[in-house]
């Protein structure tokens, strides 16, 4: 986000992590991360790492481990819950540990998000449903089942 034309990040940059992650899943995502014709220039991000299988999470560092010595011009983050930070990968990345904060105020990374979320051809877009044809939005309520 150090411009505002930067793009977001796209589908093969990132991997969601949940408990049915496959070992497969995260082994495709750290060859597209590591390999060498990948050269830095996209910044690959696991999100709640630290749900993965302690089997998935043992052969992701295993793997990670062999495939780093091929490639040291990647980047990647990644990023776990802080209540499960003694989990496997939190725990065997925790040397490259990095407390995260914005960088950037919040009503700028706002502008930034909308900037690129909005739609900006909503005829007959799904997109009118939410406020400023915004192609995303969070719908929550403090009450649980009521038909979110």
């Amino acid at each position: 986000m150090n411009s505002p034309y930067q793009p977001l990040p796209t589908f093969d940059e990132v991997l969601l992590c949940t408990p049915q992650t496959t070992s497969e899943q995260v082994e495709l995502f750290l060859r597209r991360c590591l390999s060498p014709s990948s050269r830095g220039e996209k910044i690959y991000t696991m999100l709640y790492a630290d749900e993965l299988s302690y089997d998935v999470s043992s052969r992701a560092e295993e793997l990670f481990q062999c495939l780093q010595h091929h490639n040291n011009m990647y980047r990647l983050v990644i990023l776990c819950n802080c209540n499960r930070e003694h989990s496997h990968i939190p725990s065997v990345f925790s040397q490259y540990k990095v407390p995260m904060i914005p960088q950037r105020p919040l009503a700028e990374i706002q502008r930034y998000l909308q900037d690129h979320y909005r739609v900006t051809q909503p005829l007959s877009s799904a997109a009118s449903v939410f406020k400023d044809n915004m192609c995303v939005g969070i719908v929550s309520s403090k009450r649980a089942g009521v038909g979110k």
